[in-house]
């Protein structure tokens, strides 16, 4: 690989470059095949000789899907990856466009949004959490972490290419018109009613917010019912990731 084509990809680890040039990377061979069984378009595939001797069905299967690929070192793979011992392949892929608007009828009974997830490990742990509970549509405010942060990846275990997750520029007025919509907004809070006390709505919107400092004020007028999880024993709080699953598994029971 030519010192440019390797310094072009490389810099798809930072997102200013991502967003400039519209794609982003993929390490290993699980999260490649979820990417591109999900509609993603893959512009190459880069892996090593041992990479190409230990998977052989995987590339023959590449092969047959005609995807461009191109061996290399593990230096220069090492270049590409953020993780420490990468699985020997890494895809660059481009961006899909998210939804410019929400049709708001085909949400479903209960609609996610998220308000300034920063951690790329929570974000990835709700998406994964969304995705197992049958949630299709996910809305982030603009204070969000890069669902396509390669950390994020990572940590949705490949869910992130299953949902329809749109930046919303106008947040808290798509909230206002998803409660016009009739959607309760419930936000999760630690002071707040019970979770399983809530006698539930057709249509629930639960809003998720940052890590530390919880839901802003703008969100809270906003609100229909503040609801927690109650506790049981000395943790001070649940982290937003584990805290999602506990919501998501109760308003879609």
């Amino acid at each position: 690989m030519t010192k440019e084509k390797l310094k072009y990809y490389s810099s798809l680890l930072l997102k200013k470059y991502r967003e400039l040039e519209k794609k982003f990377l993929v390490e290993g061979t699980k999260l490649i095949s979820e990417a591109i069984n999900s509609g993603y378009s893959c512009e190459i595939l880069m892996f090593t000789n041992r990479f190409a001797e230990d998977e052989n069905m995987f590339l023959m299967n590449i092969k047959k899907k005609r995807i461009v690929y191109e061996v290399i070192n593990r230096h220069e793979l090492d270049k590409l990856c953020e993780t420490k011992t990468p699985q020997g392949i890494i895809g660059v892929f481009d961006y899909k466009y998210p939804l410019e608007s929400q049709d708001y009828a085909k949400s479903g009974p209960v609609f996610v949004a998220l308000e300034d997830i920063t951690d790329p490990g929570n974000m990835g742990a709700i998406l994964r959490n969304c995705d197992w509970f049958g949630i299709t549509k996910v809305m982030l405010s603009r204070g969000c972490v890069e669902i396509l942060n390669p950390k994020v990846i990572r940590s949705s275990a490949g869910s992130v290419f299953h949902l329809n997750i749109f930046d919303s520029d106008n947040f808290y007025k798509e909230i206002e018109l998803l409660k016009k919509d009739n959607y309760d907004i419930l936000i999760a809070d630690l002071d707040g009613s019970d979770l399983y006390s809530y006698k539930k709505k057709k249509k629930i919107v639960i809003v998720l917010s940052n890590e530390a400092n919880g839901p802003s004020k703008q969100i809270l007028d906003l609100s229909d019912l503040v609801i927690t999880i109650p506790k049981k024993g000395r943790a001070e709080s649940l982290n937003v990731g584990s805290a999602s699953a506990v919501f998501l598994a109760e308003l879609t029971k």
